[in-house]
């Protein structure tokens, strides 16, 4: 956190992938010496080498916890679930909403990405681990909350279903930040990171490293706030954390699994819009309104 604001992104120029190093809102300096608009640009996930796991927490936000538990803190102590290699997406990507699929909800997140080999730590170590922060948004599918409530696997692990970006971050302190997420440039959740955040992500890794030996281009999701609602094909989602980034998906339709009638089907159960729906009495009046005013349909 230490040090100016360095943004890092990786993008396609002519087929080819490269790193480069943001010099302003429209120009990127690539490695090569290049530069470039970004705008113009394929995003690809700012993560140097494959992460060998992407782990987020269940809740970790006072309002996300108050709206779906009616208290201010959902456990005693946080909880997890992982998302598949495959999940990862990139900023201005596709958000595939299969047929089928009747929830797709938003989470708009900050991450914090590991930078060298992370085993039984302090808390207050786990700041020399982060190699940077990014944007994050943990969709989910909730229509399988029923079936896999537990490892969350197919309701949070789809194709697509963790973008991040547009660039990894350092120099900047995420607890001093606030974070926004849009809908069809309508604001739908907002939190100051500092002041709702039970757990920080210093906590977070500390606690998972006790028993879990983290790599570099690890993810760690850190959890949303309140009012995580169901989006539709055409929406756009974007999440911006104030220093660090904003990143910007759109939903489009797709087709439905050629296996028909393998397996669980998506569900529309009390349970499932128990999630899906959350709980309107408990969110900011101006959050609700602008949900149902982005709403294209």
């Amino acid at each position: 956190m230490d040090g100016p604001r360095i943004e890092r992104r990786r993008v396609i120029v002519e087929g080819t992938a490269y790193w480069g190093t943001m010099e302003d809102a429209t120009t990127l300096l690539l490695d090569d010496g290049r530069r470039v608009d970004p705008t113009e640009l394929v995003h690809l996930p700012p993560c140097a080498i494959p992460p060998s796991k992407i782990i987020a927490v269940h809740i970790s936000y006072s309002s996300r916890s108050i709206e779906t538990r009616n208290k201010p803190a959902p456990t005693e102590t946080p909880t997890y679930f992982t998302k598949p290699f495959t999940s990862l997406n990139g900023h201005n990507g596709q958000l595939i909403k299969p047929e089928g699929i009747k929830y797709l909800n938003y989470e708009g997140e900050y991450a914090a990405v590991i930078g060298k080999v992370t085993r039984n730590i302090l808390p207050e170590e786990a700041w020399d681990c982060i190699a940077g922060f990014v944007p994050l948004l943990d969709m989910g599918a909730q229509d399988f909350r029923d079936t896999d409530q537990g490892s969350m696997l197919r309701v949070k692990g789809m194709d697509g279903f963790c973008p991040i970006g547009p660039g990894i971050v350092t120099g900047v302190d995420p607890r001093k930040e606030t974070l926004r997420t849009y809908r069809n440039g309508l604001l739908v959740q907002e939190a100051d990171i500092g002041e709702e955040t039970i757990w920080g992500v210093d906590y977070l890794i500390a606690d998972l490293a006790r028993y879990i030996t983290l790599l570099p281009g690890d993810i760690i999701s850190t959890g949303t706030p309140a009012h995580s609602r169901s989006i539709d094909p055409g929406d756009t989602i974007e999440v911006e954390i104030s220093n660090i980034g904003r990143l910007k998906s759109t939903v489009s339709a797709g087709p439905a699994p050629r296996a028909i009638g393998i397996g669980h089907p998506p569900m529309d159960t009390p349970e499932v819009r128990r999630v899906a729906l959350g709980f309107d009495e408990r969110v900011r009046e101006d959050l609700k309104a602008n949900y149902r005013a982005a709403a294209k349909g």
